[in-house]
């Protein structure tokens, strides 16, 4: 069935010119009508924003989220011992770094567009990256620094310095200490170490654990509430990691792939770390209590640890991780491992460098700024609007575009002077006001007037971004179709991306792309809120 064009009551009656930053009709006309107001009247009270719909993330969710992307960087004797999981009884005297540098390993974060890192402080073998003195199985044990050296130490000074985000990994499971199975005794012992983690190092971001343990293994029971409130009470500013929470979780594959359905919205009384259902993890829950987004990690080479025998994956590779992590709504985590050296590898860097500039030529020009934007409603004001349509158009969650209430359609609409030719669609929420949109669609006008589906999809959350086939079109309409609430979008944006292979095709006609149909004609109905 065939959708004719509808053209909203305050759509330009012309094409309207380029502006670096568009002027939407409803903008120009409120601004002519400030010229003739009173001046008591153009200082009248501001329409509040609308009420957050709940959960909503902490301040320190909200830090993470802004942070997109982190490195993690397992270090440790299996460096040394071409290992994965160490055994715990590899001699202190392998871990030999002639040439470790934590101001290169941050450099290389820093240059290669990550602000966050995360070191594994103690992996499964139980050895301390810093001088615990609650165990005699660390560096002061080796010869490195003349057994007066200090990983965590170095690399927390290199990140204060160069302002990178600092996380660490501090795993339950030690396969060297004595006390590990007995409950009391090893809680005592981990609480003791993950004090001098969160006390001497000055600001910690992130708190990661898992529940990784070997078949056959010691049973353990770990104090996770006492270790979660000792987190709080040291450093306030962390997240903490876990495949349950309580404020990140895992999306269940080593993969650094989320689900295309992601919610930030959870039930963390229907998980249990060690034991969580894989497709709730990745989906969340949109009738979730609480606010536990996803964090997608991945190694850029086959392991874990640095293998002489392995070569890390492509900038192309990393590009489509990208796309599938942080485009749905996650924080991608990339391991980067250090070499037996203490540096990270040169073909790594030059992996990470390509990468970060595939994500700028994509990603740092947003086409839809030529644009004129305008809504099918928008929540008006006394004598102005702060939630006007043009507002996604710059880039961040903390300015947005709001509907009036108790709409029955809510669209975006761009209208641009000269066709435009993109491939990508990038549309955040501003998550500080909650997760809100299920479905949306994206349409494009074709030669006979009509409206053709490009691209659909569920959730949006902090960042959606979405591949098809090159569209060429001049008008475009931006339509959610349900909502737990009046939708709220902070930033919309087309990109053209060169670098991934796909189909091309004009918007008169029907392809397909992945097995799926992805241009059909659009048939736009109402507008849905879905009752909580």
């Amino acid at each position: 069935m065939n959708s004719k064009i509808t053209i909203p009551d305050h759509k330009p009656t012309s094409k309207s010119p380029k502006f670096t930053k568009p002027i939407s009709q409803p903008t120009f006309l409120l601004l002519l009508s400030l010229l003739s107001l009173p001046i008591s009247l153009s200082s009248q009270p501001r329409r509040p924003p609308p009420i957050p719909i709940l959960p909503i993330p902490t301040s320190a969710q909200l830090q993470w989220q802004l942070s997109e992307t982190a490195l993690f960087l397992h270090f440790g004797p299996n460096t040394f011992t071409d290992s994965e999981w160490g055994t715990g009884s590899a001699d202190p005297a392998v871990f030999r770094p002639a040439a470790l540098s934590a101001t290169q390993w941050i450099s290389v974060a820093k240059e290669s567009g990550f602000s966050r890192v995360i070191l594994t402080a103690k992996h499964h073998d139980g050895f301390c990256l810093w001088p615990s003195q609650y165990t005699n199985y660390s560096v002061r044990a080796s010869p490195w620094r003349n057994g007066n050296g200090d990983v965590v130490g170095e690399l927390a000074a290199a990140a204060e310095i160069s302002g990178v985000q600092l996380g660490v990994y501090l795993s339950p499971w030690d396969r060297h200490e004595p006390c590990y199975g007995k409950t009391q005794e090893y809680n005592e012992h981990y609480m003791g170490q993950m004090t001098e983690l969160l006390t001497r190092y000055g600001v910690i971001r992130e708190v990661w654990l898992d529940g990784a343990k070997g078949e056959g293994e010691k049973d353990m029971e770990y104090f996770f509430n006492n270790w979660f409130s000792l987190i709080r009470q040291l450093q306030p500013q962390a997240v903490i990691f876990s495949d349950a929470g309580p404020d990140v979780r895992w999306v269940g594959d080593e993969g650094g792939f989320a689900a295309t359905t992601s919610w930030s919205i959870f039930n963390r009384s229907a998980v249990k770390i060690g034991d969580t259902d894989p497709k709730y993890s990745q989906e969340g829950d949109p009738f979730g209590q609480d606010w536990v987004p996803a964090e997608c990690d991945v190694s850029i080479r086959p392991g874990w640890f640095w293998h002489a025998s392995e070569s890390p994956k492509s900038a192309q590779t990393l590009l489509d991780i990208y796309y599938k992590s942080v485009g749905r709504n996650c924080l991608l985590l990339l391991n980067v491992p250090p070499n037996s050296s203490g540096l990270i590898s040169d073909e790594d860097i030059q992996v990470l460098q390509e990468f970060n500039k595939l994500r700028k030529s994509i990603f740092s020009h947003n086409l839809a700024t030529s644009s004129a934007v305008w809504a099918s409603s928008t929540r008006q004001g006394i004598v102005d609007s702060q939630f006007e349509s043009v507002n996604v158009l710059e880039e961040g969650i903390y300015s947005y575009w709001a509907p009036e209430k108790n709409q029955s359609d809510w669209a975006l609409y761009l209208d641009f002077e000269n066709q435009v030719t993109f491939n990508v669609l990038q549309v955040q929420e501003p998550i500080q006001m909650g997760q809100r949109v299920f479905e949306f669609h994206l349409d494009a006008l074709n030669e006979e007037g009509q409206w053709d589906v490009v691209i659909n999809g569920t959730t949006l959350g902090y960042k959606r971004i979405l591949r098809f086939p090159t569209v060429v079109s001049d008008r475009l309409r931006f339509v959610i179709e349900k909502s737990r609430e009046d939708p709220l979008i902070s930033y919309l944006a087309i990109h053209m991306d060169s670098v991934s292979s796909l189909i091309v095709y004009n918007t008169s006609s029907t392809s397909y792309f992945n097995g799926s149909q992805v241009i059909r004609q659009s048939v736009y109905n109402h507008s849905q809120i879905v009752s909580m």
